[in-house]
């Protein structure tokens, strides 16, 4: 047999061509027993169906675009994973596009409807302005994400970066910690994500009432966990004393670990440490790490609804979501009984 048409599915399961195109595309009212049958006659023809013919007719690929910086860092991968499980449950295909933080990367994904394969993206920026962004997305439907950076009628979620670093502090406060640092924000110009971070380290040593002292801040040159294993290193070796620490993500937490290590220092018997992402790798570590844990599910099926909504049409001034978090406590700050989740 050659290429299988709806038509030869409607003709081995005894029904019309549009019970068979309803159950395809996933159409809500058709009864079990109609979609068991149809999806029956689709199985045993090995029916796939024509994307590029639905494209035409509807004007949609039923494909989106998740696009963010670097894939090689977990926190991004593991996103992508949970995108690609709540895309797969509305219907969707999921394009993964890596725009290396970089403008043309960007603006490329902003971009995607031109070239009529997906039908809306979710992007992380980094580096592009919100004019920037408003003038090349064109007709494209865009949802962002991170922090707040978004054209006036653009729609963004996120968690509160500020409240969530206060609480991760207020964490090792409640520990007896006194002189908490943060590590692995940028040397020079800082990005918004370590912007909003260390506004909220500092909320909250003065919730904690606990003065604020910049050398107890550590920047590191390179955003992965050996740059920061290399800039926490260097600071220790320097005299930097510390008991709590709290780092711009699990990468720099994993470093900072490291660093410790090797100078014969232990979490949390030395210093209490906490990472940002709560990513998989970070249970499986020895101590386990306490961590700000994002609520990646909320966060994608916001970003999503968003996004069907804007697909379809939906008018008006952009809306500003904002999903939850929490501390997951692991063995590198445990409660103060030193229990862990």
């Amino acid at each position: 047999m050659g290429q299988v048409t709806l038509q030869d599915v409607a003709e081995h399961a005894g029904v019309s061509m549009k019970t068979v195109s309803n159950v395809v595309r996933g159409y809500r009212h058709v009864s079990d027993a109609m979609r068991t049958r149809v999806q029956g006659s689709i199985d045993a023809l090995g029916y796939r169906p024509n994307v590029s013919g639905r494209s035409l007719a509807t004007g949609r690929t039923n494909m989106l675009a998740f696009a963010f910086p670097d894939l090689r860092r977990p926190y991004f991968a593991e996103l992508a994973h949970v995108f690609s499980q709540v895309c797969a449950e509305r219907g969707y295909q999921l394009l993964l596009e890596e725009t290396a933080g970089a403008p043309g990367g960007e603006l490329s994904a902003v971009r995607g409807r031109e070239a009529g394969v997906v039908d809306g993206v979710v992007i992380h920026p980094q580096v592009l302005t919100p004019a920037e962004i408003d003038s090349a997305r064109g007709d494209t439907a865009v949802v962002f994400l991170g922090e707040d950076v978004r054209p006036p009628g653009g729609d963004l979620v996120a968690i509160d970066n500020v409240r969530a670093a206060a609480e991760a502090v207020a964490h090792l406060a409640a520990l007896g910690r006194r002189r908490i640092g943060f590590l692995g924000h940028e040397v020079g110009e800082q990005s918004r994500t370590s912007t909003f971070r260390l506004e909220g380290y500092r909320d909250g040593l003065s919730a904690a009432g606990l003065p604020f002292d910049p050398t107890l801040c550590v920047p590191r040159e390179v955003g992965d966990a050996q740059g920061a294993e290399l800039a926490f290193g260097r600071a220790l070796d320097d005299g930097l004393s510390i008991d709590g620490l709290l780092c711009r993500d699990d990468l720099a937490a994993v470093g900072a670990l490291r660093a410790m290590r090797l100078r014969g220092l232990e979490a949390p018997r030395d210093v209490a440490v906490v990472g940002w992402d709560a990513i998989g790798l970070a249970a499986s570590l020895v101590p386990s790490l306490t961590s700000v844990a994002p609520d990646t599910v909320a966060l994608a099926e916001a970003a999503l609804d968003r996004l069907q909504e804007r697909i379809a049409g939906r008018p008006g001034d952009g809306q500003a979501v904002t999903v939850g978090h929490r501390i997951l406590v692991g063995e590198s700050a445990p409660y103060p009984d030193g229990s862990v989740d």
